[in-house]
C-alpha cells in the first residue's frame, strides 16, 4: 500500500472540502459499504460482536472489525468490554451516533420506496 503524501494539492483540497462541506463530512465518517449497515443495525440497541455478525452475514471479520474500530475513532459507537472470562464486548451508538441515526433511517425509508417504485 502507498503512502499518502499529506501535502499534495489533492489532500489539501479534500481537507478544504471537508471543513466547508456539511456532507462531504458525513460521508468521510460513514462512507464505506458496511458502516451505515452497522450503524442502521445498532440503532435498535446495543449488540455484541456476534450479534452483528448474524446481522450482516456477508461481511467479513476483518471488515467488521476495521469498520467497528473507525467508528469507534469517529466518535459514532461505544465500544464496551467488561472484564470477564470470556470477554464480553458490547457495541452501542454514541450520542452523535444517535444523532446520525435519522439520518440512516431517512436512508432506508428512501430505498424501501425507491425499491418499491422500481419493481412495478
Amino acid at each position: 500500500m502507498t503512502a499518502i503524501k499529506e501535502n499534495s494539492t489533492i489532500q489539501e483540497n479534500k481537507k478544504q472540502l471537508l471543513d466547508q462541506c456539511p456532507v462531504m463530512y458525513v460521508m468521510e465518517r460513514i462512507s464505506g459499504f458496511w458502516k451505515p449497515i452497522i450503524l442502521f443495525n445498532l440503532s435498535t440497541g446495543e449488540k455484541r460482536y456476534s450479534e452483528l455478525k448474524r446481522a450482516i452475514p456477508k461481511v467479513t471479520e476483518k471488515m467488521l472489525i476495521q469498520h467497528l474500530k473507525q467508528l469507534e475513532n469517529d466518535g459514532l459507537i461505544v465500544r464496551t468490554a467488561k472484564p470477564v472470562v470470556p470477554p464480553y464486548v458490547t457495541y452501542k451508538l454514541s450520542d452523535a451516533g444517535m444523532r446520525l441515526s435519522p439520518v440512516i433511517d431517512a436512508m432506508a425509508d428512501w430505498a424501501y420506496d425507491d425499491m418499491g417504485q422500481n419493481r412495478q
